[in-house]
């Protein structure tokens, strides 16, 4: 089953456990938020006006290689939590928005606990 098929059918924490398909969906997406630089390249993408950033403003805010920015720009696609779209030369990157509600939805407790 897909990442975002696991987290829609995912309950909130709070209300019923997740079964260990659904935990183990949960975790890849959480172990891909557990890194600095794709936290930090998911911030910059989720604060740019427009919702989109070319990956040449992305590999210039870090001094790190191209190549190792593009890896972790993958793992974020894996999960879900990016989508791209490539125009000409350059790749442009965007916040998957289901997946961030999804996330939020599952962690969410509701107002009663």
């Amino acid at each position: 089953m897909e990442l975002p098929q696991l987290l829609e059918c995912s309950p909130p924490l709070a209300r019923r456990p997740l079964d260990a398909e659904q935990a183990a969906g949960v975790a890849r997406v959480f172990k891909a938020l557990g890194d600095p630089v794709r936290l930090r390249i998911l911030s910059i993408v989720a604060s740019r006006e427009g919702g989109e950033v070319c990956v040449c403003d992305i590999t210039g805010a870090f001094e790190l290689s191209q190549p190792t920015i593009s890896h972790h720009l993958k793992v974020l696609k894996e999960v879900g939590l990016l989508t791209s779209e490539r125009r000409a030369s350059w790749v442009y990157y965007r916040l998957v928005p289901e997946t961030l509600g999804e996330l939020s939805a599952i962690i969410g407790s509701p107002a009663a606990v």
